[in-house]
């Protein structure tokens, strides 16, 4: 990586920087949930309970810091429209995954039931675009439309590729890239827009969040084979249990012996399972050096990432987003 880190990476570097401006951030989320239907204020503010770390929004106000925005109202609306948008697709997302938890929390459609988390995913979808419109910026309102254009693309692309151990890693790395790493792109270009940056500019920083998100992506489906369910947030090996070819089991299905794959196609194909398969999927994914091999891969996501800030000035706003990458590739596993 591109520094050198005398401490373990965290986004503290990032969360102190734009703290002032993610404050007013939330105070706009806030406005923009209210309704005088009592359920969808009380289900968006259990999301906003639930907490995260608002990488999205802190990203959009970072990117703008960076590219020398000053005062203006725009990027704090903006990074408010990235976290709907976000936040509508997570309430989405655990419908379609059946999720009972988020955040090492119940999730939404577990306490409130699936219908009403679509709906209100779709209500916050909508205040995205009043905000959106309200801000005024055409090219804004293309960028983030796009965007989520292109995650409905991306989670249906899923859909498709679920349950086929076909599935190469190239198509594994355009789901993530349409479902995960867009929004990231998105969030870090409009940085540059609200700051009337040049075409170049706006470009890396959507190459950066791209690459950033790719990686983030790649760790996410790691710590799914590898990590403790508190540290994950979710329940371990959701993935398999769901039929997901992420990139660990793509790799291990494609070392091991005929036997293995049998196993692999009963389980992610056939959805057939008995007790310990779960175990045995992890033990295969060490065998053939699995997680290692989605670590380095991204890892090289994350040194694309940091090369795509090499044209925008040294300062506290390009520290914090290089360590932002270093933190995501560097979440324990």
């Amino acid at each position: 990586m591109a520094t050198q880190q005398t401490t373990e990476p965290s986004l503290d570097s990032m969360i102190r920087l734009v703290d002032a401006d993610m404050k007013r951030v939330n105070q706009v989320i806030i406005d923009n949930m209210h309704s005088d239907v009592a359920l969808i204020p009380q289900l968006a503010s259990h999301l906003v309970a639930a907490g995260g770390k608002r990488m999205r929004p802190m990203l959009t106000l970072a990117s703008a810091q960076l590219c020398g925005y000053q005062g203006g109202t725009s990027a704090v609306d903006l990074a408010a429209c990235v976290e709907f948008i976000h936040t509508a697709t997570l309430l989405h997302d655990d419908v379609v995954d059946e999720s009972l938890l988020r955040r090492g929390q119940a999730s939404a459609n577990a306490l409130f039931g699936n219908e009403a988390s679509v709906l209100v995913g779709d209500f916050l979808f909508a205040r995205a675009f009043v905000v959106m419109v309200k801000n005024g910026s055409l090219k804004v309102l293309d960028i983030l439309a796009k965007a989520s254009a292109v995650i409905a693309e991306g989670e249906v692309l899923q859909l498709s590729t679920a349950n086929d151990m076909a599935t190469t890693e190239k198509s594994y790395l355009e789901v993530i890239t349409a479902k995960t790493a867009a929004l990231f792109g998105a969030a870090s270009q409009i940085g540059a827009v609200v700051a009337n940056r040049p075409a170049e500019d706006e470009e890396a920083l959507r190459l950066y969040g791209i690459y950033l998100g790719s990686a983030f992506q790649l760790i996410d489906d790691v710590l799914d084979y590898s990590a403790h369910q508190a540290t994950l947030g979710k329940t371990v090996g959701d993935d398999f249990r769901d039929g997901k070819v992420t990139l660990p089991v793509i790799i291990s299905y494609a070392k091991g012996t005929e036997e293995e794959k049998t196993f692999w196609r009963r389980c992610m194909e056939d959805q057939e399972f008995v007790d310990g398969d779960l175990d045995r999927a992890q033990k295969l994914i060490r065998k053939y050096d699995a997680l290692d091999a989605s670590m380095n891969r991204a890892r090289e996501f994350g040194q694309m990432a940091i090369d795509t800030l090499t044209r925008f000035d040294d300062g506290p706003a390009k520290d914090a987003m290089i360590e932002a990458v270093e933190f995501c590739i560097s979440r324990p596993y």
